[in-house]
């Protein structure tokens, strides 16, 4: 049996040294072994050959039963392996994709940000990917757009039909006295990438309208509505509710600003439970009618930029709900609940 046993490693060692495959190599040793087991059955007893190969078919019967059941064990640990990586494979396949990096300058950009426990790291990389739109690049729309873009904003959307006036200057901080006679939208996408080239800016140049709202709603997360006339207001509440998206309302007239968030797809009320009828005339001027304070805008939209950025990274309490009302000319400021109203014209559907 020894001399089979070396015959046995010869072979492999010499299959090895020429690079020969494993599996020819064990073709090898079982011809090997299969040439024993007929000396060992077709030789007589006592036959010289049958003595130096062991002298009973009885023992190799046994080792080759051992060998093969390790080769049935590991042949199934390999299948059972392979099984395995392939249920990997395809659980990383299915899962999400990790959210792209920080080069070392948006780090040192978005620092402060970082740093604040409920937003960190992770509330940061939501801003990256998000998608906001905002109706209006005037007075409110202004420190809404700038806010979002400083934050890291990662889509940014800006509709807008109007053109810089002189007259907007005194409060719509975002244009300049170089832009007038711009296209809003374009002036705004000028200073959105002239304060963060990270952010992505798309701007529509055109009207609100009923036929485009919904279409252009569903590209964003989130829609801020910082117009100043019922009709589009409405507009924009019908197509949000469509959508299913929540939309951060801000109004300003004198001195007075509020600011809430109409979701009714996650049981808050939409605009039009608050205010189910158009206000009669002369009860809801526009700015340019009652004028305006010019930093009324700036507070009101800095409110409403918060509360996109909170929404986003999941941060604090949102204002779905609720309404602040603030009162610059007395410093007073106010919170007051909103109910969803079960006969809502818009919005009794949902939920």
């Amino acid at each position: 049996m020894a001399l089979v046993l070396a015959m046995a490693a010869g072979l492999w060692g010499l299959g090895w040294v020429m690079k020969v495959p494993g599996r020819t190599r064990a073709l090898m040793l079982l011809l090997l072994y299969a040439a024993v087991l007929v000396v060992q059955v077709a030789l007589p007893e006592g036959h010289p050959l049958r003595e130096a190969t062991g002298g009973s078919a009885a023992q190799w019967l046994v080792l080759g039963g051992m060998v093969a059941l390790v080769a049935v064990y590991r042949a199934g640990l390999l299948r059972l392996r392979a099984r395995a990586e392939g249920v990997d494979a395809a659980r990383e396949a299915d899962a999400p994709k990790p959210a792209a990096t920080f080069s070392g300058e948006e780090l040192e950009r978005y620092a402060r940000h970082i740093t604040l426990r409920e937003i960190g790291g992770p509330g940061q990389k939501k801003l990256k990917h998000a998608k906001v739109l905002v109706v209006g690049a005037g007075g409110l729309g202004s420190p809404v757009l700038i806010y979002l873009a400083a934050a890291g904003v990662g889509r940014i959307g800006v509709i807008d039909h109007d053109v810089v006036d002189l007259s907007n200057l005194q409060r719509q901080i975002i244009h300049t006295d170089g832009s007038q006679g711009m296209p809003k939208v374009f002036s705004a996408e000028q200073r959105i990438k002239a304060l963060n080239p990270h952010v992505e800016v798309r701007p529509y140049h055109r009207e609100l309208t009923a036929e485009i709202a919904e279409t252009l709603f569903a590209d964003y997360d989130l829609i801020v509505d910082g117009t100043d006339a019922w009709p589009i207001r409405d507009l924009i509440n019908r197509a949000a509710v469509a959508t299913g998206k929540p939309v951060v309302s801000g109004a300003i007239s004198a001195w007075e600003g509020q600011v809430t968030i109409y979701d009714p797809a996650h049981g808050a009320p939409c605009m039009a439970c608050v205010f189910p009828e158009p206000p009669a005339p002369g009860m809801a001027a526009t700015c340019s009618e009652t004028g305006v304070i010019g930093a009324m805008p700036g507070v009101v939209g800095a409110m409403m930029a918060t509360e996109v950025i909170k929404w986003i990274a999941g941060a604090g309490e949102p204002l779905t709900g609720r309404m602040l009302i603030y009162d610059a000319l007395y410093a007073d400021t106010r919170l007051i609940t909103l109910k969803r109203a079960a006969d809502c014209a818009v919005c009794g559907a949902v939920g």
